[in-house]
């Protein structure tokens, strides 16, 4: 078993970890030894600046402020981690609060408020809260925060987005001075990952007004202002060592992305978020100015709805299927910026990615073999894309394009961006969605793929699935659990009634002088972390 010492220079863990990892020990067995020899403490600013971001090779300096701009604002942005739902609202988790765990490059859990977790069958899972963390206003991080942070989710008047997560808590005890132990409804040897989520960050014990923002968080809140801007100031007495390194952050929403672009470039602004693959080239053209493509697990698919017409109609699901241009759509639509999806949601970057999967490709001919087996006759099908889904009005053309060779009389209608989503997405039999990277396969098959998952975009039941789910969640062996996940992938990937052509990059634009801007993928703005790692060079 490896023992790694969390107390050495943070390079020497690094470098530990990655010859570890390289040797094929997977990182949950990786993490379980450190458990076991009680080595999940970290220091400083832990393994993801030692293991490949900028802290490596630059001494950041201290002071400075930037602006920040975002794709979304609204009057319903919010500092209530439970509530949050767009890339702004994550991006002010990570500035005013921490979790207990935290994401690293690999979208695996590290610690942050919790000193450990520990768990002898993945069902009861003790935790040890990091000693001298105070929150903003200088109380104590205790016990009590954690299980009024974690319960609340629970209770339907929250309205949390992770309630369905949330569901999987049984209870949250404070079992001592500093510990307290979470009790799952069944096993899941996910937990960690998903208390790293930004829904699940820690806020005080009995707080409901979230017109301020009292965390134990890199940035302190100076002005909230929803729709218009956020500030925040540097916490002083942050437990991280070092962090953050800028003085103030100010956050804006420009939801037009030429403007978010112009205002970058002419240094009104100095990130923003969200580039299209066509700015991207304008961006790194422009001296002084650099794009930063972090591979994620977002995707943008073709639904098509099992609800009694041809669209729930296997052999039509799979002639559809073979009608995308995967190779096409990544360079017409994406300039490359992405990687070629195979009709299943778990991306190359996840740990559980099947990479056994046989790649289904562009094939007219057998599109039109399907079809005819389907009894698909000559009327029209309305597709329905939008700008709202990333892509999907351009693989919609290309469908289209496509579908005369296979016998199919396919009509696409554009719908505006604005109302896309509660006005057309799961609302005809011939949709796109569009999913943001989710942190494990766990929460991305819970959440769209579950028989009663909410988010079933295909309306697709299958209870073996669901079976398997459960079965995933509560195996401790990693290559049993690899092996189930990967059955999943087959099972979707075969009948899930969704077409995923590929994986969607994210783009981030930003000034040369900004660093320490890394890459973890769950998505953009380091997956919503950047505040506390990036400096300005002068």
């Amino acid at each position: 078993m490896h023992k790694i010492n969390m107390r050495d220079a943070g390079a020497s863990v690094g470098d530990e970890l990655q010859q570890i990892t390289r040797k094929g020990v997977s990182r949950r067995n990786l993490l379980r030894a450190m458990a076991a020899g009680g080595m999940l403490s970290m220091t400083g600013t832990g393994l993801l600046a030692a293991s490949g971001s900028a802290f490596a090779q630059q001494s950041p300096k201290k002071g400075g402020k930037i602006r920040v701009a975002t794709q979304s604002a609204s009057t319903a942005d919010t500092l209530d981690p439970a509530k949050g739902a767009l890339s702004t609202d994550y991006v002010r988790a990570n500035m005013f609060y921490n979790g207990l765990t935290e994401l690293d490059s690999h979208l695996g859990a590290k610690m942050a408020l919790a000193e450990s977790l520990e768990t002898k069958d993945a069902t009861v899972w003790v935790v040890r809260l990091r000693k001298g963390v105070q929150f903003h206003d200088g109380k104590a991080l205790a016990p009590a925060d954690v299980v009024y942070s974690i319960m609340r989710h629970k209770d339907p008047a929250t309205a949390s987005k992770a309630k369905t997560l949330a569901d999987q808590i049984k209870d949250v005890k404070a079992t001592g001075a500093n510990e307290l132990t979470i009790t799952l409804e069944g096993a899941n040897a996910d937990l960690p990952v998903i208390l790293a989520t930004s829904h699940f960050m820690i806020i005080k014990d009995g707080t409901k007004d979230f017109r301020t923002a009292v965390g134990t968080g890199p940035f302190k809140l100076k002005e909230f202002s929803p729709g218009v801007r956020t500030v925040g100031v540097r916490n002083e007495t942050y437990w991280k060592t070092g962090l953050p390194h800028l003085d103030e952050i100010e956050l804006i929403g420009i939801g037009d992305e030429p403007a978010r672009v112009n205002a970058l470039l002419s240094g009104d602004v100095q990130l923003i978020n969200a580039v299209t693959p066509n700015s991207a080239q304008r961006i790194k053209g422009t001296p002084g100015f650099s794009v930063l493509e972090t591979k994620t697990g977002q995707y943008t698919d073709l639904i098509m709805r099992d609800e009694g017409g041809i669209t729930g109609n296997e052999d039509f699901r799979r002639g559809m299927m073979y009608l995308l241009d995967r190779e096409q759509i990544l360079r017409a639509a994406f300039r490359g910026y992405g990687a070629i999806g195979n009709d299943q949601p778990v991306d190359p970057t996840n740990g559980y990615y099947f990479a056994g999967l046989p790649q289904r490709s562009f094939d007219p001919d057998k599109a039109r073999f399907y079809f005819q087996k389907a009894k698909l006759g000559s009327a029209p099908l309305q597709l329905y894309a939008s700008p709202a889904a990333t892509g999907s009005v351009e693989i919609a053309m290309l469908l289209q394009a496509a579908a005369p060779r296979a016998g199919l009389n396919l009509q696409v209608s554009r719908v505006p961006a604005d109302g896309y989503w509660s006005n057309h997405w799961m609302k005809h039999p011939l949709s796109f969605g569009n999913v943001n990277a989710r942190p494990s396969a766990d929460v991305l098959f819970t959440q769209f793929f579950k028989s009663d998952a909410p988010w079933n975009e295909a309306n697709w039941k299958n209870p073996k699935f669901d079976q398997m789910l459960i079965a995933a969640r509560g195996e401790p062996d990693d290559a049993k659990r690899k092996k189930i996940y990967g059955d999943m992938q087959v099972m979707v990937h075969e009948a899930g009634g969704i077409g995923i052509p590929l994986f969607v990059s994210s783009l981030d634009g930003h000034t040369t002088r900004l660093k320490g801007l890394g890459s973890i993928p769950l998505a953009g703005l380091m997956g919503f972390t950047f505040a506390e790692h990036v400096w300005l060079e002068s």
